[in-house]
């Protein structure tokens, strides 16, 4: 392991220079706050000190339940409820979809319309965002200013472009003030837009990332200092499993398509003795695949990786990161602390090597177009809030579901700075039009990178660029910290 402050890892947030070493991408983070980095087996710490010290899920990883379109459609019912579960070897009750944690995954092509009847049988208002799907912001579609009661149900529905990018995306609920405690209470799955010819691989996995903890047989009601820092689990899992393992040959070469859905964890994913190469962020993808020794997610982010299979046994660990911290508060357990995820078991005669040729993107690089616009985002954090708290906003103001925070003509190129005045990180996420990256702390992205949610280090900024273009109708920025985007840290775009 390198020392604390140089570090191999891919800018996916952090303060960051890259470097070109052996064929492969080196990425040096010069963190200026330190991020004390203790034996990386040191289980995470929660918020309820009263918490029953977790134990494993033994057996090989699960994966969710996959609905599949055909014919062009995908038609299904969605139902959220507060179910019974086993949650590391705990019976335990938590917010669902079917039933399952977490809910099943969508899996479509491009051009494909997705009928997705919701049903509530929470007991507060609630809705649903397809997050990082490029489709309508308006009416049925990806609007998250639709409020389902409880009780209640909605009819979606989502049409794909054509040319929509493949990659996997997720969806979860985006109720404002309570888009937090709904996610990290459960509420969350995947969805994967097929490639349209399969990049080859000896399989491919589903591997949702998230954290929770339980008070007793329920899932831990954040406190006040909580919902500050942006809370997170004493129990990080995947696909609802804790200590689960998996089993490979050596030179298999498996596709691991990843998912953040922590509602404020970031992840610094590292796999001890695998061949890692990430293939691209979110639906961005890059021109070739980097081989990467760590990965940073923020929330809401995803990773498409090919991991060619060593003999051995390796575990894939989520590492400390320094997100930040506030005052009184302090800082999130993770600043200090990371997991154990999973177990990858490597044995066997060595498999066949299989050819590794990846679609080469046809990427647009807004880098090298005129802009029709520019402005500046600033998220902040200060004194002011309700009852004499906190408030969380953006360019001074706290959301408002009625003001209209930007107004953009369709069809804008427009860059974007997003400037972070606080001590803490700040993940940021527009709805349905995606970023290119270009610029991250004064280091510019030297890459075509484009992605929906983009680092924001703390008292830094992050430079994008925005093409609004085939949509138009209101939607969302905000912090994906959702704690922060709860308590304010949210605007209102509107492009027509």
């Amino acid at each position: 392991m390198e020392p604390v402050t140089r570090r191999n890892v891919l800018i996916l947030g952090g303060v960051s220079a890259a470097a070109l070493v052996g064929g492969g991408l080196l990425v040096w983070s010069e963190v200026q706050r330190g991020e004390p980095e203790p034996p990386a087996t040191t289980p995470a710490t929660g918020p309820s000190p009263t918490a029953t010290p977790p134990e494993e899920d033994t057996g090989t990883l699960a994966e969710p339940e996959v609905l599949e379109s055909s014919g062009g459609l995908l038609a299904l019912t969605l139902t959220a409820a507060l179910t019974d579960v086993v949650v590391a070897g705990r019976q335990v009750r938590a917010l669902t979809f079917n039933g399952s944690l977490p809910g099943p995954t969508l899996r479509v092509r491009p051009g494909d319309r997705i009928a997705l009847t919701f049903r509530s049988e929470l007991d507060a208002p609630t809705n649903l965002h397809t997050h990082g799907l490029v489709v309508s912001p308006e009416g049925n579609s990806d609007n998250v200013f639709v409020m389902i009661e409880p009780g209640a149900g909605f009819d979606y529905e989502y049409e794909l472009g054509g040319d929509h990018p493949p990659g996997v995306f997720w969806y979860h609920p985006h109720h404002h003030g309570n888009s937090a405690e709904q996610l990290f209470a459960g509420l969350y799955g995947a969805i994967i837009v097929d490639d349209e010819e399969p990049i080859p691989s000896t399989r491919e996995r589903l591997l949702i990332i998230s954290d929770i903890a339980f008070d007793g047989a329920e899932v831990h009601v954040a406190s006040a200092g909580e919902r500050t820092l942006g809370r997170e689990g004493d129990l990080v899992m995947v696909n609802g499993q804790v200590g689960a393992t998996l089993a490979a040959k050596p030179g298999e070469r498996e596709r691991w398509r990843i998912v953040n859905a922590c509602s404020s964890r970031y992840l610094r994913l590292h796999l001890d003795g695998q061949r890692m190469q990430l293939l691209g962020v979110d639906a961005g993808r890059y021109a070739e695949p980097r081989d990467v020794d760590e990965i940073v997610l923020t929330p809401g982010n995803r990773a498409d990786v090919m991991v060619t299979a060593a003999e051995g046994t390796s575990v894939l660990q989520t590492l400390p990161f320094d997100r930040g911290g506030m005052g009184m508060f302090g800082s999130p357990p993770s600043a200090t602390t990371g997991a154990d995820l999973l177990t990858l078991n490597v044995a066997g005669a060595p498999a066949l090597a299989l050819s590794f040729a990846v679609p080469l993107p046809t990427t647009r690089d807004l880098r090298t177009e005129q802009m029709s616009g520019a402005r500046t985002i600033t998220l902040a954090m200060g004194p002011g809030g309700g009852g004499g708290g906190l408030s969380f906003t953006i360019d001074g103001r706290e959301f408002d579901h009625e003001r209209i925070d930007a107004e953009v003509a369709h069809g804008a190129l427009e860059e974007w700075t997003i400037v972070n005045s606080s001590p803490m990180d700040h993940p940021f996420h527009l709805h349905v039009w995606p970023m290119q990256l270009v610029e991250v702390a004064g280091q510019p992205v030297d890459h075509v990178d484009w992605r929906d949610v983009v680092p924001v280090p703390a008292r830094s900024r992050t430079v994008v660029r925005i093409a609004f273009e085939g949509l138009t109708g209101k939607a969302v920025y905000h912090c994906h910290i959702l704690d922060h985007e709860d308590n304010g840290m949210m605007g209102t775009i509107r492009t027509a």
